[in-house]
This record gives C-alpha cells, sequence and structure tokens, in this order.
C-alpha cells in the first residue's frame, strides 16, 4: 500500500493501537510456545529414550537437562517433560486466550474510530461534494469498506508479527537440525510467494469492480425504499424490481467470477503446499533410514514444516486479503481526501443585521453552463425580498450562495456582502446559525414532531415548539393527531403530507429570531388561505428580519418591499408589486394569468 494508506490507517489507529500492541506480543508469545513443544519432543525420542548424545542440542538446553539431573534422571521421571509439555500448553492457551480478547477490543475500537472519524468529516464536506455522491454508495463505504478495512488490520496485519516470527524460528530450528532437509523443504516456497503475487493484481481489480457495484446496488435500493411512495403511485414496482433484478444478477456474476478466480488461486496453493510436504516426508525417511537424521528430529522436523507451510499459506491469503483491503482503503481515502469546508484564516464572527448586496454575481456549478448572470442588487435590513421566476431561472442557486452552501470562486469579480463584509470572510458556522432557510424540498428527521420542529435547540421548551408551529399554521393540525406533538414522522416525513411538511419545515426556523430567513418555494403545497396565515404572522413576528420569499405565487409575494424577477439567469424586473403590475412586463403577465385561473376556479 502506499504511504498516504499507510498514514490514513494512522489516524483511524489512534486509541487502539496499545491494544494491537498487546495483542502482538501475545500472538508472538504463541508462536514460541508452537516451537518448543516439538524441540520437547524429539529431546525426549532422541536423547531421553534412545540415549543419543546430546552435542547437537543447544547450550542453553544441555545446562537444563543437567540442572534436572541429566537424560538418565529424564529416563526415569518422563512426568517431568509431560509436565513441561503441559506448562508450555497452558502458556499457549492463555497467549492465544488474551489475543483474542485484546485483538477484539482493538479490532472494534478501530471500527468506532473509523466511523466517526468518517461521519465527522462527511458533515463537514461542501453541500457540491453531496450532490455529486450517491447516498448509497457513502453508506457503503461507511460500512461495509469499514468492516472489510478493520479484518485485514486486526486479522491479517497483526498476524503477520506472528507468521514472520514462526518462519524464522521454524527455518532455524531446521537448519540446526538438518541443512540438507531444510533446503528441500524451502524448494516450493519462492514458488508459492512468485505465485501469490501474480494473483495479486487480478484479485484487486475483480475486488475494486464487486466493491463498486455493491456500492450501485446499495444506491439503488436507499433510492427506492426514500421514494417508495413515487414508485408506488406511479405503478413502477414491476420496472425497479426488474431493474435491481438485472443489477443483481450482474453482481452476483461478479462474484462467481471471483469465486472462480480465488478457487483456482487456493487450489494451486494447496497443491503446491502438498508438494512441499511430501518432499519433507519422503527425504525425511530417506535421510533417518541413512541415518543422516535422528528420529526424534525427524519428528519435530515434520512438525516445524507443518508451521512453515501454514505461514506461507497465510502469506499467500494475506496478499488476497491485501488486495480486497486495499480497494476499501482507496474508496475511504476518496472520501477523507475530499475536502472540507474550510474558513479563511481572516474570517470574522460579522454582525448579520446590516444590508445584503449582490454585487456582479456570475454562478456555474461544476461542468455546467453558467447559471446566473452579472446579478446585483440590495436587500436593506428588516426587508422583505420577494423573488419570481421561472424554473431553472436561478431563485434557489442566489440562496445557496447566500448561505454558503455553495462557494463564488475567490477569482470572480462577483461578491456578496452583509453590513460591507463579504460573506467569504465572515466565518460559516457564524452565517449559517443567523440564517433561517426553509429548502424547496424540506427534509424531516425520523423523528416525533416536536424534535423536528425544534432540532435547531435543544432548550426549547414545548411552549416555544407550540408557538413556532402557531406562527406555521401547524398547531391545530397536530392537535388533531391522536399522538399530538409526540407524533412520529416516517423517514424523510413520508407520513405527512406536502403542506405539513413545509409548515413544519417552517416551524422549525420560526423558533429562533434569526435576522435573515429565506423560503424558498416552501408555501407552494399550502392553501392560499393558509399561506396568507403565515405570512401575517411573519410580518408580526419578524419585522426586524431581513426576508426572502421565492415564490411562483405573486399572492404570496405581493407584499414584499422589492420584488425580483428572474430570467434565464439575470434579473429581467425590479420594483414593488404596484409597479411591476403596471410595467407591462413578465410580472404583469404572470400576474393576470394567475388572477384569470383564480377567477375560474373560483379561489
Amino acid at each position: 500500500m502506499k504511504s498516504s494508506k499507510f498514514r490514513l490507517i494512522g489516524l483511524f489507529l489512534r486509541g487502539s493501537i496499545a491494544l494491537f500492541i498487546i495483542s502482538i506480543l501475545m500472538a508472538a508469545i504463541t508462536a514460541l510456545t508452537d516451537m518448543l513443544s516439538p524441540q520437547i519432543i524429539c529431546i525426549a525420542v532422541d536423547q531421553v529414550l534412545l540415549g543419543k548424545p546430546a552435542d547437537n542440542l543447544p547450550a542453553f538446553v544441555q545446562k537444563m537437562m543437567n540442572a534436572v539431573g541429566g537424560a538418565a534422571y529424564l529416563r526415569d521421571n518422563l512426568w517431568v517433560l509431560a509436565l513441561l509439555l503441559l506448562l508450555v500448553a497452558v502458556i499457549k492457551v492463555l497467549s492465544q486466550y488474551f489475543f483474542r480478547v485484546y485483538n477484539t477490543k482493538a479490532a472494534q475500537t478501530l471500527t468506532k474510530t473509523m466511523r466517526d472519524t468518517l461521519f465527522s468529516h462527511i458533515e463537514h464536506l461542501p453541500f457540491s461534494w453531496h450532490m455529486k455522491n450517491k447516498t448509497g454508495d457513502i453508506i457503503q463505504r461507511c460500512t461495509s469498506d469499514i468492516d472489510t478495512t478493520q479484518n485485514f488490520v486486526s486479522e491479517q496485519l497483526t498476524g503477520i508479527f506472528r507468521i514472520i516470527l514462526m518462519l524464522i524460528l521454524s527455518v532455524c530450528f531446521m537448519f540446526s537440525m538438518n541443512v540438507g532437509m531444510t533446503l528441500i523443504a524451502l524448494i516450493p516456497v519462492p514458488v508459492i510467494l512468485a505465485y501469490s503475487l501474480c494473483f495479486h493484481k487480478k484479485i484487486g481489480d475483480g475486488f475494486l469492480e464487486c466493491d463498486e457495484n455493491e456500492g450501485k446496488l446499495s444506491a439503488m435500493a436507499q433510492e427506492n425504499l426514500t421514494g417508495v411512495r413515487v414508485v408506488r403511485a406511479f405503478g413502477r414496482e414491476r420496472y425497479e424490481r426488474d431493474r435491481f433484478f438485472a443489477h443483481n444478477e450482474y453482481y452476483t456474476g461478479l462474484w462467481k467470477k471471483m469465486g472462480r478466480t480465488m478457487s483456482r488461486f487456493w487450489s494451486v496453493s494447496d497443491i503446491l503446499s502438498g508438494i512441499q510436504i511430501m518432499l519433507v516426508v519422503v527425504f525425511g525417511a530417506v535421510f533417518s533410514v541413512k541415518e543422516l537424521l535422528l528420529p526424534g528430529e525427524y519428528i519435530a522436523f515434520i512438525s516445524y514444516n507443518s508451521m512453515l507451510v501454514w505461514p506461507i499459506r497465510q502469506l499467500g491469503r494475506m496478499i488476497s486479503e491485501m488486495s480486497k483491503a486495499n480497494v476499501s482503503i482507496d474508496r475511504i481515502a476518496y472520501i477523507m481526501d475530499s475536502k472540507v469546508e474550510e474558513d479563511r484564516p481572516d474570517a470574522v464572527p460579522a454582525d448579520m443585521n446590516g444590508d445584503i448586496v449582490f454585487s456582479h454575481v456570475s454562478f456555474a456549478y461544476d461542468d455546467c453552463p453558467e447559471i446566473l448572470h452579472d446579478i446585483s442588487f440590495t436587500a436593506k435590513a428588516g426587508t422583505t425580498i420577494g423573488i419570481l421566476g421561472g424554473t431553472g431561472s436561478g431563485k434557489s442557486t442566489l440562496m445557496l450562495l447566500l448561505d454558503k452552501l455553495y462557494d463564488l470562486p475567490d477569482d470572480g469579480e462577483g461578491s456578496i456582502t452583509i453590513g460591507g463584509i463579504d460573506i467569504r470572510n465572515i466565518q460559516t458556522a457564524h452565517l449559517r446559525s443567523h440564517i433561517g432557510i426553509v429548502l424547496q424540498e424540506p427534509y424531516l428527521f425520523s423523528r416525533t414532531l416536536a424534535e423536528n420542529i425544534g432540532i435547531r435547540n435543544d432548550n426549547l421548551t414545548l411552549t416555544d415548539i407550540r408557538n413556532a408551529a402557531r406562527a406555521a399554521a401547524l398547531d391545530e393540525t397536530i392537535e388533531n393527531f391522536s399522538a399530538g406533538y409526540d407524533t412520529f414522522v416516517g423517514e424523510r416525513g413520508v407520513t405527512l403530507s406536502g403542506g405539513q411538511k413545509q409548515r413544519t419545515a417552517i416551524a422549525r426556523i420560526l423558533t429562533e429570531n434569526s435576522p435573515i430567513m429565506i423560503f424558498d418555494d416552501s408555501l407552494s403545497a399550502v392553501d392560499t388561505e393558509t399561506d396568507a396565515k403565515i405570512r401575517k404572522s411573519l410580518e408580526s413576528r419578524f419585522g426586524a428580519a431581513t426576508i426572502f420569499l421565492i415564490s411562483h405565487r405573486i399572492t404570496t409575494l405581493e407584499k414584499a418591499d422589492k420584488i425580483l424577477v428572474m430570467d434565464h439567469g439575470r434579473i429581467a424586473e425590479e420594483g414593488t408589486h404596484d409597479e411591476l403590475k403596471a410595467a407591462g412586463g413578465i410580472y404583469q403577465r404572470i400576474y393576470e394569468a394567475q388572477s384569470m385561473t383564480s377567477e375560474v376556479t373560483g379561489a
């Protein structure tokens, strides 16, 4: 993996590194105990039972044997060797137990840290980033990819120390017993490692394709679950089901293909490992017959070879798992490498009660034609600005720029100022905390109505919430619900009508007296009478606030201090209701058309 990936893993390992170190130490102790048991059996057979000289044993082992009375004493007291084997087994069991305990704790701590870090980072990514990335794919990266990375770190990276230690010790013990046999045992090792490396890229590419398509499948499921009402309303169940089945079939095919690749990989790896074991058994028997290898050494040699085969096979598995983890870490790194919103170093918490001035503002979304062209106007503090225009005329974009959900380019000529200060020089958190905004598509969380209304402030009382709901013409409706303000709102407000969702979102921003308020076509789903009630409430409650009303309905805008008429990203007309009605332009035509419709419908 690249160094940047190691730095990313290092970032995630905060809080769990000590636990992983302890688990690695326990794994090392386990490896040492695995090495000791064959050596004890070798001594028991060759030196104790067969009476062979102990000259070929390490000096410290000879001293230990002499300290307990030598081979003769051990021959008469075999229980000492049995007790020693039991002691080694107990140490191994304890070390394995503590390895699992600390490794599990470390793995779960790592997972928590990864989730917390990713969630916090995603929360601070620009609005434009979220618009370009599908929710289902983001969820996939924050769940499945985190699990894959955690499994690799906890199971593979911690195990590599034990594997390396076992490889080194096994080879050392084997060389100490018979150099020729050791060289024979090592013949297949380079072949196995080279074979594993050859499969590394192929496996990595396969896992990448599988992971990306799992993200697409998750995004498809998420869209259908959140948009279930639309699917059912238009009778598109069969179409969406067939679409899902087709992609699921393709996704399943990718995993079948990966299964065939992995089957070939492990089958050949097993054959090579089997050949290695066969070489050791056959040549070991030949060496024993020719008395080049003692019986106890032969038994120990087979044990050490088994320990050699396991780490080599694990290294092969580790390479394949590394391919999978490499893909997941890349996908997580994509999120972590995405730049979060940052204020300028000299950004200040400015006074938000001043005039708002748009000066020669032009703007285009990424890879799109320019949508705003040289927009200039002034919203005096405490006034109400109405914005009227057709779909795609740039009305909502103006407000998204004001709230810094999209940023004006630093190298552009245009600017937006509040009280004379460019919003690019105002701290983003401060700016947004003083702007109340109801977006075109209000979003409600899976909580109670009271929690949704009071989401901006945890210290609000039920009275505060009811006053805000009353101002949004929602209190009476809520009281008709059996659970009142404790009524649970389904995901994205699915249990409420469009007008109820809009009024809940309006009530949400009315809980605080923000100096700037934006209503982005947020009264489109309410009837004319309710629209009038809400506007009257706004006039009485927030006379000092600067209010932006975006609407297609002229009755919503007619009492505004100034009305802007947008047309193809430009301000086509500007003035009061009476001025624009008499000007004979776009506004007058819309007014006459809506007045005629009202007369026909009797509204």
